[in-house]
């Protein structure tokens, strides 16, 4: 097997195994959050036959938002925007899933709603810093604890959220329970200090996870859903843990008895993940320390060259290999690893807000032969 041997996921039949990771490029319209007039030539020239994209991460309410000019699927107009990206990645012959996404304490008042302090878990304020809308960093500030009442109209946002997007014409969704955001603040015994039937126990940690996900399952049916986690990951003041895969197997054996589409793993060598660990320096691996644990399909995610894209495939540690810097400045990554063709070089500066610079113009090896 290699990346260019097809495969089935869920109730997706890839003709290839190069997906397009869930990148943030925060280029959505202000204030109203749709996708700009050129998300759609974006993902378009992303798109490939049999190909599979996973869209960049999307708030499910006002509240799960953490970054300025991030995308929404809980308004009408958004549904609108998202589905001419949809129909044009559908006119290449590829496939795309939204990813559901709340931040939870990582944002900044000037974000939410009123002013309000961000929700989380339990009160335990990130370390770091946060975007303010105006796009500085600022300190975070303390969130506000949850009540018992608000999770259930949180984990409605998510099921509202899956309506939208099959609205909106995409092929599934993608829960995203990575990158210490809400799911993950959940799971941690360090951000989740609740005594009631969220908190606890790692299995109780686990709850609103996999309810979040329940939800979109009753949407789109499991076949058609997947998850995101990072176990060994420490961005966003999360993880640390002595035992990433202990730490995690209640809620990936949870996880589990969906018999979801994919379980997508971002692996400790990848930047924001855990460190930037580069390849054979004896990093654990995420997708094979979790492969024993998950009977179906596992997307792996790590700053992967092709070469190594394969001897993971190879190996059968994960059955697709999620790209993303790489696809940001390489439209035809695909077609690219397959000839074994040398990579456009990524401009880290463009990529986030700003306009076409970085987002659209980044030549194909079309574009190239022909300007040769």
């Amino acid at each position: 097997m290699s990346l260019f041997t097809p495969v089935r996921l869920g109730e997706f039949d890839l003709a290839h195994r190069v997906v397009m990771a869930p990148l943030t490029r925060m280029r959505a319209q202000p204030s109203t959050y749709v996708p700009n007039k050129l998300a759609p030539e974006y993902y378009r020239q992303r798109a490939s036959t049999g190909g599979l994209l996973i869209s960049e991460a999307t708030q499910v309410s006002p509240t799960g938002q953490g970054y300025p000019n991030t995308p929404g699927i809980y308004s009408a107009e958004q549904v609108a925007g998202w589905r001419e990206v949809t129909y044009a990645v559908h006119q290449r012959g590829g496939l795309i899933v939204l990813q559901l996404w709340h931040v939870g304490r990582i944002s900044h008042p000037s974000l939410q709603p009123g002013g309000v302090l961000p929700v989380a878990p339990s009160a335990v304020r990130p370390a770091g810093k946060a975007f303010h809308a105006s796009g500085e960093f600022v300190p975070f500030e303390t969130p506000r604890a949850l009540e018992p009442n608000e999770i259930k109209s949180v984990l409605d946002d998510y099921r509202l959220g899956a309506v939208n997007a099959l609205a909106a014409g995409f092929d599934g969704v993608e829960v995203h329970g990575a990158n210490g955001y809400l799911p993950q603040q959940f799971l941690e015994e360090r951000t989740n200090q609740r005594t009631d039937d969220y908190g606890g126990s790692p299995e109780r940690r686990a709850r609103f996870l996999l309810e979040a996900v329940a939800a979109a399952v009753e949407v789109w049916g499991a076949g058609r859903v997947g998850v995101r986690l990072s176990p060994f990951g420490t961005a966003n003041d999360s993880g640390r843990h002595a035992d990433p895969v202990a730490a995690y197997l209640p809620a990936v054996s949870g996880l589990a008895e969906y018999r979801l589409a994919y379980l997508h793993l971002i692996e400790p060598r990848a930047d924001g993940a855990g460190g930037g660990a580069p390849a054979g320096d004896g990093a654990p691996t995420a997708a094979a320390a979790f492969r024993p644990h998950w009977p179906g399909r596992i997307i792996t995610a790590g700053g992967f060259t092709g070469a190594e894209a394969d001897e993971v495939i190879a190996r059968g540690e994960a059955d697709a290999v999620a790209f993303g810097r790489a696809f940001i400045a390489n439209p035809d990554l695909p077609l690219r690893l397959s000839q074994g063709a040398e990579l456009n070089r990524p401009d880290r500066s463009t990529f986030y807000l700003g306009d076409h610079v970085g987002y659209t113009d980044y030549p194909t090896l079309d574009e190239l032969d022909r300007s040769a």
